[in-house]
C-alpha cells in the first residue's frame, strides 16, 4: 500500500489545550494529503494532572500507539528527562515542543524556534537583518532570539523588563553564536537603539485579548523598521495594526503558528506540508473565532 494510506495518531499536552487551533490544522492538512490523521489535545487541566505527569503520558501514548505529541506549557523543560534523543537546537533550547514516537524511542524537536524561522523567510523575505531590536526574553522569546541568530541578525538587541533573566539569555545565545553580538538590555534603552534598529521582534504577552495595548511607545517605530509579532490571538494586533498604518512591512503572530505546525506536521509524517493551505485554514479559524466572540 502507498505510505499515504498510512494513519497517525498524534496529541497535545499542556495546560488549556482545548481551545488549540493546532488540532484542526493538522487534520486539515491531513485531509489534503490523503492521510487518516487524528490529532487529540490532552489538557493537563482537564485531567487534574501536573506538568510532571508528562512522562506517564508519554508511556500511555506509547503504549496507545501515538506517532507523536507536541508539547506545550509548562512542560517543555519537564519532557527532557524522559526523551531517549533531542535534537541539537532543542538541547541548546532546553526546551521541546515536538516528541516523535518511534520504534520504542522517544525523539524531542523543537518547531518554537524553526517556525520562527520559516515565518520570517515567507512572510519577511529579504528583511535586513543588520541590527533587531527584540522585545521579551522568556520561553517564547528564548526561542525567537535562537531563530533571529540562526537567520543570520548580525546585532541582536534582547530587551526585557526581567535583568538577570535578559542578561542569562543573552549571555546564553553569545556562547551558541560567537560570531555575532547579542545583548541584554532594559526598556528605558529603547529610544537609542530603535534609530539604529532595522527591525523589531515583539515576545511578550501585550496585546494578547486579555492584555490588550502596544509593548513600546509607537513614535520609536518609523515606516523603514519591519516589525514581527508573536501574539495571534487576535491576529491583527495592535502593534501589528499601527506599525502596518505607519507604512512598516508586518509579520503578524499567525506565521510562526502555522511555521511551527507545518514543522510539526513534516515531522510526525514525514511528509511536506503546503504551508500557505495551512496558512489559509488557520486564517479561516481565527476569524470564525473572532466572529463567534
Amino acid at each position: 500500500m502507498s505510505s499515504r494510506a498510512e494513519s497517525f495518531l498524534v496529541g497535545l499536552i499542556g495546560d488549556g489545550v482545548m481551545p488549540s487551533l493546532t488540532p484542526y490544522m493538522h487534520e486539515r492538512e491531513g485531509d489534503h494529503q490523503g492521510l487518516r490523521y487524528l490529532y487529540r489535545p490532552i489538557d493537563l487541566l482537564e485531567l487534574g494532572l501536573p506538568g510532571a505527569a508528562v512522562g506517564e503520558l508519554l508511556t500511555g501514548a506509547q503504549r496507545l500507539g501515538f506517532n507523536g505529541l507536541n508539547i506545550t506549557h509548562p512542560c517543555k523543560q519537564l519532557v527532557l528527562e524522559y526523551l531517549d534523543e533531542v535534537t541539537p537546537d532543542a538541547r541548546r533550547l532546553g526546551a521541546v515542543n515536538t516528541v516523535t514516537i518511534r520504534d520504542g524511542r522517544f525523539v524531542g524537536h523543537n518547531t518554537d524556534f524553526s517556525g520562527f524561522a520559516a515565518a520570517l523567510a515567507s512572510g519577511l523575505p529579504g528583511a535586513k537583518l543588520g541590527r533587531v531590536v527584540q522585545l521579551g526574553a522568556g520561553g517564547a522569546g528564548s526561542a525567537v532570539a535562537y531563530a533571529l541568530l540562526t537567520a543570520g541578525v548580525r546585532e541582536l538587541e534582547l530587551v526585557d523588563t526581567d535583568a538577570g533573566r535578559c542578561a542569562a539569555r543573552a549571555a546564553e545565545l553569545a556562547g551558541f553564536f560567537p560570531d555575532q553580538k547579542v545583548t541584554a538590555r532594559t526598556t528605558a534603552a529603547l529610544p537609542r537603539l530603535m534609530p539604529q534598529a532595522d527591525g523589531l521582534v515583539h515576545c511578550t504577552p501585550m496585546g494578547m485579548a486579555a492584555h490588550p495595548g502596544v509593548p513600546l511607545d509607537m513614535s520609536h517605530v518609523e515606516s523603514r523598521h519591519w516589525v514581527a509579532d508573536i501574539v495571534y490571538r487576535p491576529i491583527e494586533t495592535e502593534l501589528v495594526r499601527e506599525a502596518r498604518a505607519k507604512g512598516c512591512e508586518v509579520l503578524d503572530g499567525g506565521r510562526m503558528a502555522v511555521g511551527q505546525a507545518a514543522d510539526a506536521f513534516r515531522i510526525f509524517t514525514g511528509l511536506e506540508p503546503d504551508a500557505e493551505r495551512m496558512r489559509a485554514h488557520f486564517l479561516e479559524l481565527v476569524a470564525a473565532e473572532e466572529v463567534a466572540a
